[in-house]
């Protein structure tokens, strides 16, 4: 384990300070390699959550019906049967079918805490922070979070970039604002996880945001 310092640069509306700056000390691992495999074991873990599991079909012991033989064994001139169930039939049962599973992958919490550590370091330069995203947003409106998006640079016309939206506190109004953007995923500082940070190609986090992450992740 090693200590890495990081000063972030806050764009700030203050017009008689209109740069602040804010460091975070992380304690994150020494080599690349070892970096790499912390964050492949919490993705891992984390979309083995997501995974339901709950494709099942029926063999033939599971399927009603069948318990009758359809004909008799001989003289019928027909191929000999058992079951209306067989898994020859239309109808019957299933050969080694999907079966409802548990998909878990055990990950020590201090594991998942410094996975996050690590790409919040790995992240840095193209991470922004501003101290305030909207003054006063009354009703939900799509076109101010673009313009807000294009005032700060992060995004981009031609090439869409998934953007993270880092806040404190989630309201109504910018949850139905960016609801309708696909590349942008807006989550609180609290609920910070390896998978969206991994997916985003730049970060966006307010200030208060950044004070809990602080709070949660400085060493």
């Amino acid at each position: 384990m090693i200590q890495k310092k990081i000063t972030y640069t806050i764009k700030s509306s203050d017009k008689i300070n209109p740069i602040l700056y804010e460091d975070i000390y992380l304690s994150i691992n020494e080599s690349h390699e070892k970096q790499m495999y912390n964050i492949h074991r919490a993705v891992k873990q984390q979309l083995n959550d997501y995974r339901q599991g709950n494709a099942h079909t029926k063999n033939r012991s599971e399927i009603r019906g069948g318990g009758r033989k359809p004909w008799k064994q001989k003289g019928t001139g027909r191929a000999r049967a058992g079951s209306i169930r067989s898994p020859l039939w239309r109808g019957g049962g299933v050969i080694f079918g999907p079966k409802a599973k548990i998909y878990k992958s055990k990950i020590n919490k201090k594991e998942k805490l410094l996975a996050i550590k690590n790409l919040i370091y790995n992240k840095f330069k193209y991470t922004t922070i501003i101290d305030k995203l909207f003054d006063n947003l009354n009703k939900p409106k799509t076109k101010l979070i673009l313009n807000k998006l294009n005032e700060y640079g992060i995004n981009n016309k031609k090439h869409k970039n998934n953007i993270l939206l880092i806040v404190k506190n989630k309201n109504k109004e910018l949850y139905l604002s960016t609801r309708n953007l696909s590349n942008i995923e807006l989550i609180t500082a609290n609920n910070l996880n390896v998978l969206s940070l991994i997916k985003a190609d730049k970060i966006l986090i307010t200030f208060e945001a950044l004070n809990t992450i602080k709070n949660l992740y400085n060493e």
